[in-house]
């Protein structure tokens, strides 16, 4: 991992129709870390996530990947910044129609000249990347959550993108499968030096993998803790992070 800042939010307000949800929130996203959204229901993680992926623009603020703005400039710039990143979705967003295999060419037809066996050697081999080579012709509803979600993590590395945007990815995944989606999140970061973004509120998931983590506040509407996992748990900064990372409940 390096110090190079390649996503940058700048005083970002965060929401929908004038409606903020989140106000003046800023970061940057280092090149090869696994960088970490977190906070309780409702604090506006997803949709912070959606101005970051270029779903929706923000109310107020700069986005830019790798110096391109993802919303508010030229279509160019933005084009540019759609290639350098794939998302994965918390329900894995696979097309139930297609196999694993035509699911991850999806992409390939879509933004590439490959031929049609070309397209389906990459995708081989992006299935291999995620363990499901051998599940290539298999239907989505033929095979396991978890394997939904690597299979999902697959389409994501099809156009080898930098980075990888992905939303509550151990969502509905028992303790064991959602420790082996981590293992795998650490092996992609480190063998194909891959930038991530996650939003999670998993603790077990964030120990795991976050080298830094930013936490939302509802209540204020802003960032309240940002930092190394660990030392946020040691050492909050307030109680809300404090109930957070060490899982006190609320109290009256």
């Amino acid at each position: 991992m390096t110090e190079e800042t390649v996503i940058h939010v700048e005083h970002v307000d965060a929401g929908y129709d004038a409606e903020p949800i989140l106000l003046d929130v800023s970061f940057g996203v280092r090149r090869g870390e696994t960088f970490v959204i977190l906070g309780g229901s409702g604090c506006g993680k997803s949709t912070l996530l959606k101005h970051m992926i270029g779903l929706t623009p923000p109310l107020a603020g700069e986005i830019r990947i790798e110096g391109d703005r993802i919303s508010g400039g030229s279509e160019e710039e933005r084009a540019r910044a759609l290639r350098r990143f794939g998302v994965t979705y918390q329900s894995g967003a696979l097309f139930g129609s297609m196999t694993l295999l035509e699911n991850v060419c999806l992409p390939l037809e879509a933004f590439t000249d490959l031929p049609h066996d070309a397209r389906n050697l990459v995708a081989e081999m992006k299935l291999e990347l995620v363990g499901l080579k051998p599940y290539a012709d298999y239907f989505p509803a033929d095979i396991s959550g978890g394997m939904r979600k690597r299979a999902a993590i697959a389409r994501a590395l099809a156009l080898d993108p930098e980075i990888l945007f992905l939303d509550e990815p151990s969502a509905g995944l028992d303790p064991v499968t959602s420790a082996d989606l981590d293992r795998l999140i650490l092996r992609l970061r480190a063998t194909q030096r891959i930038t991530f973004v996650i939003v999670t509120h998993e603790l077990a998931s964030i120990f795991a993998i976050a080298d830094r983590c930013i936490m939302l506040d509802k209540p204020s509407r802003r960032i309240i803790a940002e930092g190394k996992p660990a030392d946020l748990r040691e050492h909050p900064p307030c109680a809300a992070v404090r109930a957070f990372f060490n899982r006190e409940p609320d109290t009256p």
